[in-house]
């Protein structure tokens, strides 16, 4: 073989090579999804499951096709700013703010770019999420089943069930005192105290 004729086959080879590597860089990203939720991983772990399941259904398989970025708040509400800022920043392609309003709003405070689809069990336009259920408005969106607006008839109910009960518990969460508020509850310094330690 001629030295002109090897450096040709050498320089064909070289630029396959190198035109296989621009043609992969040139292929779409793998999307991100952006996964913010106040809880800790081991109490959501179903519904992870869950939303796994979803996302199959839709022929989205994590590593294959798709890439989850997950943010756990582990039980602190004050961590939920900084972790949906964080995936604003890493530009995923959706923000699945999971856990309730705190969530929501976090992610909606963090950027107006990103959409942010929510599940959330209270009023969203009541909080400022969305800006009403039938046109939310900017690039957030969501799921509300409204059980905190459901308290006041399911306490009317147990009342209904037990008239001669003087005295009816109701377990809150003391970090999420925006919802407490929006019913009218007042957690007493005592129990808010005990709930905290």
């Amino acid at each position: 073989m001629k030295r002109r004729e090897f450096i040709i086959l050498v320089g064909a080879a070289v630029s396959g090579v190198a035109g296989s590597f621009v043609v992969r860089a040139q292929q779409p990203a793998m999307p991100v999804i952006g996964f913010l939720n106040v809880a800790s991983p081991e109490l959501f772990a179903t519904r992870v499951a869950a939303f796994f399941r979803g996302l199959s259904e839709f022929g989205y398989v994590e590593g294959r096709n798709v890439s989850i970025e997950y943010r756990w708040a582990n039980g602190d509400y004050a961590l939920l700013p900084a972790l949906a800022s964080d995936l604003a920043r890493r530009q995923v392609n959706v923000i699945a703010a999971t856990g309730g309003i705190p969530s929501a709003l976090a992610a909606k405070e963090a950027t107006s770019t990103v959409p942010v689809v929510f599940v959330a069990g209270s009023d969203p336009v009541k909080f400022g999420v969305v800006a009403n259920l039938n046109r939310p408005g900017g690039n957030v969106t969501g799921l509300t089943a409204f059980t905190s607006e459901l308290v006041p008839k399911r306490l009317e109910l147990v009342h209904t069930l037990t008239p001669a009960a003087t005295s009816i518990a109701l377990l809150v969460n003391p970090n999420n005192l925006k919802t407490s508020k929006a019913l009218g509850l007042t957690v007493p310094p005592s129990l808010l105290a005990r709930a905290t330690r």
